[in-house]
């Protein structure tokens, strides 16, 4: 039985966490971290000081303001740590990267539960060998507080890692161009009735090529959560995406 502590429970992603450890046998829920005192058939916490249980592993859905300090709390107090919250700054999982080494604890930075995004990042990665000029376009939920999405960064990042060839020079000053990183132009869109929606768009002479994954419902996060919890404490110290446990 793998033991789990979740934190961001109430919220919808957590909600939905909640309800897929009910349906796995070999799954438990032992705690909750939540800003809001809930009711609960397992003890709620709303301060981590507060926490006096111990689980196999730490799942964070919270909010980008606490999932920093959530994660080197759990590193420092024996859980294996998977992260779903998008937001983490480049020292910030530096640092979580050096308390999972120290403490002998595993980790999984997730921007993307979804089977078909992850595909999508990898995709993007092959396409950008051959076509170096991409934009990309992602749309979420309203109530989703950081833009661009995880996602979004991650897939940025690996087509600029994959890129061979030097895209055409554009001007990135004018702020309709969205935001740029690592020199990808990445335009977030926040609009209700959208779950996820991530779309990357190639250019070429005389052709395009556009990948687009869309995830209809939360449901579509769940296989990789699972797999997540049950196959953190397989990677080496802290890493990111979920292809590390595939």
């Amino acid at each position: 039985m793998i033991t789990v502590f979740l934190a961001g429970g109430f919220g919808k992603m957590g909600q939905a966490i909640q309800q897929l450890i009910t349906t796995q046998t070999d799954l438990e829920l032992v705690g909750i971290l939540t800003r809001t005192p809930r009711q609960s058939h397992v003890p709620v916490f709303t301060n981590l000081a507060d926490i006096d249980v111990a689980a196999d592993v730490w799942v964070d859905v919270s909010q980008p303001d606490a999932a920093f300090d959530n994660g080197k709390y759990a590193l420092q107090h024996g859980f294996n740590l998977v992260v779903g919250t998008s937001g983490l700054q480049a020292d910030q999982i530096d640092q979580l990267a050096k308390l999972s080494e120290a403490n002998g604890q595993t980790g999984l930075i997730v921007p993307n539960f979804s089977l078909s995004g992850v595909l999508l990042m990898q995709f993007a990665a092959q396409a950008a060998k051959y076509l170096p000029d991409a934009e990309i376009l992602e749309i979420h939920n309203p109530k989703k507080v950081d833009a661009p999405s995880g996602t979004a960064r991650a897939t940025a990042q690996a087509i600029a890692k994959a890129r061979i060839q030097t895209p055409v020079s554009t001007d990135h000053a004018d702020t309709a161009r969205g935001d740029e990183i690592d020199g990808v132009s990445v335009h977030a869109m926040r609009l209700p009735g959208y779950v996820a929606e991530e779309e990357v768009i190639f250019g070429a002479p005389g052709e395009t090529l556009r990948i687009k994954q869309t995830s209809f419902t939360r449901e579509s996060f769940m296989g990789g959560v699972a797999l997540a919890i049950r196959r953190v404490n397989t990677v080496k110290g802290l890493q990111t995406g979920l292809d590390k446990v595939l």
